[in-house]
């Protein structure tokens, strides 16, 4: 009996470096060059993706703990958080929610202005970290639809610091098919 799980295939599925985010990737039709211009920026300390269930149990009288089963799955939230090092008109918009940028109010500069409401618009269609696995030249992508910030904007700056945009972004059902869990995972085959 084995007491570890590494094996010859193990190098092969290691995932590997912070990996990169893409605003309104195509998984299948976005090539290095369409996707380059998709690029959020540049990030520090990485990124925590998470998916998080909502499973309720269905109770009876009688039972001492947990059935199998008998789980129900009641939603997922799925949120991707990050901090964004490069401070961008479109790095606070993305944090802000619901913002407007204006290019022409001051020369020189860009004018953000916070909204006081959510618009379908404000959702983006999609953010997508893709990531490298040390055993494909394919890499993984985990794409949350309909992404919106939730915790707001934040701005930390230090001497002898870089400033950077914390953002933590939430995936959203859609309500044309609520179904449709807002999450898409791919992983590459390795040989």
């Amino acid at each position: 009996m084995k007491f570890t799980g590494l094996t010859t295939n193990t190098r092969k599925n290691i995932q590997l470096d912070a990996g990169a985010l893409y605003k309104n990737f195509n998984v299948g039709t976005d090539t290095p060059a369409t996707a380059a211009a998709k690029l959020i920026g540049a990030t520090e300390g990485g990124s925590q993706i998470s998916f998080a269930p909502e499973i309720r149990q269905i109770a009876a009288d009688g039972v001492k703990g947990p059935t199998k089963g008998y789980e129900v799955m009641e939603s997922v939230t799925a949120t991707l958080s990050t901090n964004i090092k490069e401070v961008k008109p479109e790095s606070v918009k993305l944090a802000l929610a619901a913002a407007t940028v204006d290019t022409t109010a001051l020369t020189g500069y860009s004018k953000i202005t916070i909204n006081d409401e959510i618009l379908d618009t404000d959702y983006i269609d999609n953010i997508t970290w893709i990531g490298k696995i040390s055993g494909s030249n394919d890499p993984v992508m985990i794409v949350l639809k309909n992404v919106l910030c939730l915790n707001g904007f934040s701005f930390a700056v230090a001497d002898k610091s870089e400033g950077v945009v914390p953002v933590t972004l939430t995936a959203h059902y859609d309500v044309s098919d609520l179904e449709d869990v807002p999450v898409e995972i791919y992983i590459p085959d390795v040989a």
